[in-house]
């Protein structure tokens, strides 16, 4: 499987988080719902299409691959974990949602997973 970047894990976040929303999903759709231009969304899907990560049918749906979306879930849990922790601890939303944006990115995914095991034996 081919390393990703940063901003392809957001893009296969985006993806799932508006197929668990509306269903089907649409490059337009994952434009506006990360306030990027459609170009950039075109780009990246060719990118993350070339990877394995996605497909595209004919009426220009994209979908997940095996692949992708393991990766999309992996960085979407990340997501919430941070976001939910930070504003635990008082942050504020909207900077807690992009700190955890950030910070998804950064940890490997042993880190991640002891953190979370350490959390859930405070809860």
């Amino acid at each position: 499987m081919k390393k990703l970047h940063a901003s392809g894990e957001d893009y296969l976040e985006a993806v799932l988080v508006l197929q668990k929303e509306k269903g089907m999903v649409r490059s337009v759709d994952v434009a506006r719902h990360m306030g990027v231009s459609k170009p950039s969304v075109c780009h990246a899907v060719s990118t993350l299409k070339e990877g394995g990560f996605l497909t595209m049918d004919g009426d220009f749906f994209l979908r997940l691959t095996d692949v992708g979306r393991e990766v999309a879930e992996q960085t979407y849990e990340k997501h919430c974990f941070f976001t939910r922790l930070l504003t635990e601890a008082g942050v504020d939303p909207k900077t807690a949602e992009q700190d955890a944006c950030r910070m998804e990115h950064v940890i490997s995914e042993n880190s991640f997973r002891q953190l979370k095991q350490s959390m859930d034996k405070k809860e």
